[in-house]
């Protein structure tokens, strides 16, 4: 095996070791993550990741509608109407309909929904705050480097 043919299996290898650490790594964060939003809103609740993505979602771009959260979270329309008709069920959302379109029912955050929204992203800004720092350790040319193989590998995978 030549050189390059022992990188390419190194990296093979890393890449095997980088799915497994991190499937690990969400299973553990997934369960603190939600425990440290549960605490932050002072409320139980029981929402799975998908569910607390989705209130994001809307949160981000309400007032919104079933097609446009599918789109956006890459979910199956009728996928994305069961999980907002839980969160319409549980308090986290409400219908909403525009002036000039009373026929389409768009989506809107709720006042504890809009609590459970602000704890949600400012985790998100402590977990991007951990990934900067963690990428701090390399140069602009490597940074260069690693933001083109991630971009290629997400063509790879689609």
């Amino acid at each position: 095996m030549d050189t390059a043919d022992k990188s390419k299996a190194a990296i093979h290898d890393f890449f095997i070791q980088f799915l497994q650490q991190k499937e690990e790594y969400e299973s553990r964060i997934s369960a603190t993550y939600l425990e440290d939003i549960r605490k932050h809103i002072g409320a139980e609740f029981s929402l799975n990741m998908t569910e607390l993505h989705t209130i994001a979602c809307i949160g981000e771009q309400e007032p919104i509608n079933v097609t446009s959260i599918a789109e956006k979270m890459n979910l199956s329309k009728g996928n994305t109407s069961k999980i907002a008709n839980k969160l319409l069920k549980a308090g986290w959302v409400r219908k909403a309909q525009l002036n000039d379109n009373k026929k389409e029912v768009y989506f809107r955050l709720t006042p504890a929904g809009k609590k459970l929204f602000a704890a949600h992203d400012e985790l998100h800004v402590m977990e991007k705050q951990r990934m900067y720092e963690f990428l701090g350790r390399y140069s602009d040319a490597e940074l260069d480097l690693i933001k083109r193989l991630f971009a290629d590998m997400v063509d790879f995978y689609r």
